[in-house]
């Protein structure tokens, strides 16, 4: 699928938000032009690997938006734009001659998708995802996160916003700046715990057999079986007597999780091993 053939994206964004973004919106076909500035992107220097998968097929330029002449290069690659996708806030933008109001004069039709830390009015309010993460309960220290939960919501609501931008520029034929608070997007993701469904012990935390985790004979078994009747399906197949947590935890512990996900998937039920952290 390439809804996107044909549109022109500029992105100035760096670290990981807005490369993860940049590179779906090259999945969905967009062409892409990555301007980097002197010295080029931190996460080159972080996660070389990732850095060449997020920019596959992309054109990347370095520009000093310092200097009068890269800074006419910029306007060069806006004029043929779509959509200029950023991660600097605001402020810094107005400084490279990049805030929204010059560029909507400047490029009527270009829309700008803007990742900032938190919606207005503190879009000028700095974090990272740690921060972000932590703001919306999603940080049990001292244990850090598994993952940049945070950066990688806000790059898929960055591809969600640019869809939007450039649907709303078809209906009014005028560009649009769209901001992508990177807290709104974590908030989102962790409005299950919110509502308590996944705390400890929670509708979806543990509180019920047909929804949780055991130890097999080797590796650990995650078992989903929600809808009633997959659940009544795993009775017979299991010749459940009492369908609790302990019952199911004897029978588990009789073969591997594999062997156990193989079987799942012969008898179509939801369950599977459990794969260890990537270290």
């Amino acid at each position: 699928m390439q809804p996107l053939a044909g549109i022109k994206v500029v992105s100035t964004a760096f670290n990981m938000p807005g490369p993860a973004a940049a590179w779906q919106l090259h999945g969905f076909g967009a062409s892409l032009v990555k301007v980097e500035p002197p010295g080029g992107d931190p996460l080159k220097r972080n996660c070389p690997e990732l850095y060449e998968e997020f920019t596959a097929g992309q054109q990347v330029v370095e520009l000093n938006l310092k200097q009068e002449a890269d800074r006419a290069r910029m306007g060069e690659l806006l004029a043929e734009a779509d959509v200029l996708l950023t991660s600097t806030l605001p402020a810094s933008l107005e400084r490279l001659g990049l805030d929204w109001e010059r560029l909507h004069a400047e490029h009527p039709r270009l829309c700008q998708v803007a990742i900032v830390g938190y919606a207005p009015p503190k879009q000028e309010v700095t974090g990272h995802d740690l921060t972000y993460q932590a703001s919306v309960g999603l940080v049990s220290p001292p244990t850090m996160p598994s993952t940049l939960l945070a950066d990688m919501a806000g790059a898929q609501t960055a591809v969600t916003h640019v869809m939007g931008v450039l649907h709303e520029r078809t209906r009014t034929g005028d560009g649009v700046l769209s901001y992508v608070p990177i807290a709104g997007a974590v908030d989102f993701f962790a409005i299950p715990l919110k509502y308590q469904i996944t705390i400890p012990g929670g509708r979806l935390g543990g509180s019920l057999p047909m929804y949780n985790l055991y130890p097999a004979r080797e590796g650990w078994v995650a078992v989903a079986a929600l809808e009633p009747h997959f659940w009544e399906k795993m009775r017979q197949l299991l010749e459940l007597k009492e369908g609790t947590y302990a019952e199911l935890k004897r029978i588990f512990a009789h073969r591997s999780a594999r062997e156990w996900e193989r079987w799942a998937v012969e008898n179509r039920l939801p369950v599977a091993e459990v794969q260890p952290p990537v270290e």
